[in-house]
């Protein structure tokens, strides 16, 4: 609070000096008065005089004081326009760079930790286009310039950018007070100098930076587009390619806005969610969870018992599961809410021409004005020796593989230590099979803080899982009915068997069939698109796990209504797609969720933090519900209660993120959740907790001293 309060000492002074300067206004003819003497000691003494203008300009503008228009035209008429012009040019940037230092050391700190992550997008904004914002601003000189260099303070924009920006910037109204002051005795006003034409023309020069910015946009457009035949009408307004998460959202809200909007899936509504990952895992995590449950009835003064149980019908009950939430995703659903679904595979042929080819091989070709791709992901199969001869599951194919077998697979071999392998790892090990992860990296779940990737390794071990991590996969095979994997660690090999092997180590983006490399969209692990989900047309878009970065199905759905929105309105406004604020979950036994930085990501981008932890085995309710295992940990800058990133590893570790993240997207610190009420018992509670432990280790001791000493003195 010490660099807030100076800046408001130094504002009291300015505003002190101003009222003064206010009591005797300037004019014409008290400038010329104060002419008369310095030109005397001009023609006596040019450079001091100089001197100690440029100096006094300096101040002026550094202070923001109402005399840099009558100082600018007294340079024109002490010492010509050229010279003039010289030293007012570098005089009046040095001032406001000045200011813009002042207002960076002493406010920008405390306005950032006041509105948080609300300034992150006009930071990443200013950080990219900075430049052409001051230097668009400097040449009109209607705004005022001393707001300039106090706002431009508290953003990242480089000092020597503000410098040399302001430099060309003001060069034009610089120029324009100048002369007219070399033609002081001529001047009868100020309003001779800043009439509305030439006003009108600083404006328009201010907005040519604007067209012509936009005129390149047109002509990149143009480029993009060449050799391409636009079609005369279009029968459609947008074209979604896939039925997943981001094609569904976008699809819908193109549908609630009127727009003619077609959806193309090959396979399965729903997409990878519904009918491979989330909906499905999550209905096996839960009859897993029963069964461990019920193994350990004990811990809650009940007879522990060993589960007897169907394998077949729980993965009916799987099924069931899928085909209750289908209807949210079908095609009569979306047909209801003006969606045309069409089934069959879909090809580009040019920028606005869709093909669609129906499982009987009839095609039919749409023009739409946009596309949007939401093509998801699949599993990626590494080329391991042996693999195709030994056979292999997928988070694809075990659902249906499963389904009719009366048991578990004996021992099972779970290829990988992602999320996806941890989580079917543990249910399938508390279904009762023997399960063997192999992971190639030194631990488990490898972007989380190590402490994190330790607890649930003990906690799936603890369930029979053989968790084997820096372990390199070599090959596969069989001898005789046998099957095996060969894994290396630490220059030795061995060979493990096992009936069936599970393929998780990660997802690859559907890139292939859809004819981009025929139009020539750029494709990395992803579709590469800009910060608006453009490709390099820009009336094609990507969205989902096939644009990336993030490969969950919220922000599929979160991606969806940039690209819907940006295909449908972006020739008048467009967004960029936000990314600040992100969270995940791996729904192991116990849950982990994340949001921001966590430790290891902190350490490695050089970002100063200090952390808070709470234990979750403090909890009154975990400890009821004997679920007292994991913890809270938050990130924040040293001495300050914005949040950072938070990790909870326990129960519903999910759920109880969501109040993070609301803080985290509209700026609220760890005091704000400290003085929320939350209900009792609860494990909502652990959130409110975490933020106690940082008040209590950001308690000022003086002040608790001189409260004891107050305390002391009233008891008499």
């Amino acid at each position: 609070m010490k660099k807030p309060a100076l800046f408001l000492a130094l504002a009291l002074l300015v505003a002190v000096l101003i009222a003064l300067i206010g009591r005797n206004p300037p004019d014409l003819d008290m400038l010329r008065g104060h002419l008369t003497g310095l030109e005397a000691r001009m023609a006596e003494n040019p450079l001091t005089v100089a001197a100690i203008f440029f100096a006094a300009y300096v101040a002026v503008t550094a202070l923001s004081l109402p005399l840099a228009v009558w100082m600018t035209l007294a340079a024109g008429a002490l010492f010509g326009f050229w010279w003039g012009l010289l030293l007012v040019s570098f005089a009046s940037t040095t001032g406001a760079t000045l200011a813009f230092l002042a207002s960076r050391y002493l406010l920008s700190d405390w306005v950032h930790e006041k509105l948080g992550n609300r300034l992150q997008t006009i930071d990443e904004g200013m950080e990219r286009d900075g430049a052409f914002y001051l230097f668009t601003l400097r040449l009109i000189p209607a705004i005022p310039f001393f707001a300039i260099n106090l706002l431009m303070g508290l953003t990242p924009i480089r000092a020597l950018t503000f410098y040399l920006v302001s430099q060309a910037g003001m060069l034009a109204g610089t120029a324009v007070y100048v002369n007219a002051g070399t033609q002081l005795a001529q001047l009868e006003s100020l309003s001779g100098i800043l009439s509305l034409p030439l006003i009108l023309s600083f404006v328009l020069l201010g907005i040519f930076p604007w067209i012509a910015k936009f005129v390149l946009r047109l002509i990149k457009r143009r480029r993009a587009y060449a050799g391409w035949t636009r079609p005369a009408r279009y029968d459609r307004n947008l074209v979604v390619i896939g039925a997943g998460a981001a094609g569904l959202v976008s699809a819908y809200i193109a549908a609630a806005v009127k727009a003619k909007v077609t959806l193309i899936e090959s396979h399965k509504m729903g997409g990878d969610c519904l009918n491979y990952g989330c909906v499905p895992s999550k209905a096996l995590i839960k009859s897993a969870k029963l069964a461990h449950q019920m193994r350990h009835a004990d811990h809650y003064g009940l007879t522990a018992t060993t589960p007897e149980f169907s394998f077949r019908k729980v993965f009916e009950r799987i099924h069931a599961v899928v085909k209750a939430i289908e209807p949210h995703d079908s095609v009569d659903r979306y047909e209801g809410l003006g969606v045309e679904v069409l089934q069959g595979h879909a090809k580009l042929i040019d920028p606005w021409t869709v093909e669609i080819t129906g499982a009987d091989g009839a095609a039919q070709r749409l023009t739409t004005r946009s596309v949007i791709l939401a093509t998801g992901a699949a599993p990626f199969v590494p080329p391991l020796p042996g693999l195709d001869e030994v056979g292999h599951l997928t988070s694809d194919t075990l659902w249906d593989d499963m389904v009719g077998r009366d048991a578990a697979p004996k021992r099972l071999v779970v290829l990988g230590g992602g999320p996806i392998g941890c989580e079917l790892a543990q249910s399938f090990a508390r279904l009762g099979s023997e399960v063997t992860q192999i992971e190639m990296l030194p631990r488990i779940l490898i972007r989380e803080d190590e402490e994190v990737s330790d607890l649930v390794k003990a906690s799936m071990e603890a369930d029979g899982v053989t968790v084997l991590t820096g372990h390199k996969a070599v090959a596969l095979g069989k001898t005789g009915d046998k099957k095996w994997i060969e894994v290396e660690a630490n220059g030795q090999t061995r060979k493990i068997e096992f009936d069936d092997i599970l393929v998780a180590v990660g997802r690859a983006a559907r890139l292939k069939g859809y004819g981009l490399e025929e139009l020539g969209i750029e494709t990395g692990r992803v579709i590469e698109t800009n910060e608006y989900l453009e490709t390099k047309y820009p009336n094609i878009l990507a969205a989902g796990d096939v644009a990336g970065p993030f490969q969950f199905t919220h922000t599929a759905s979160h991606q969806a209504w940039f690209a819907s929105v940006n295909a449908l309105f972006g020739k008048f406004k467009r967004f960029k797609a936000d990314y600040r604020v992100i969270p995940w979950a791996t729904f192991t036994d116990p849950e982990v969720a994340r949001v921001g930085l966590n430790e290891q990501e902190a350490k490695e981008k050089g970002i100063p933090f200090e952390v808070t932890r709470y234990g979750i085995d403090d909890l009154d309710r975990a400890i009821a519900d004997g679920s007292a295992v994991g913890f809270v940990k938050v990130l924040t800058p040293p001495g300050k209660d914005t949040i950072l990133g938070v990790t909870i590893a326990g129960e519903h570790a999910g759920d109880l993120m969501a109040e993070f993240v609301f803080a985290m997207k509209h700026g609220h610190g760890l005091g704000k959740i400290l003085s929320t009420i939350h209900i009792y018992p609860t494990l909502a509670e652990a959130n409110k907790y975490a933020a106690g432990e940082w008040r209590k280790a950001h308690v000022n001791v003086r002040t608790l001293s001189l409260l004891e000493r107050f305390h002391s003195w009233r008891r008499g």
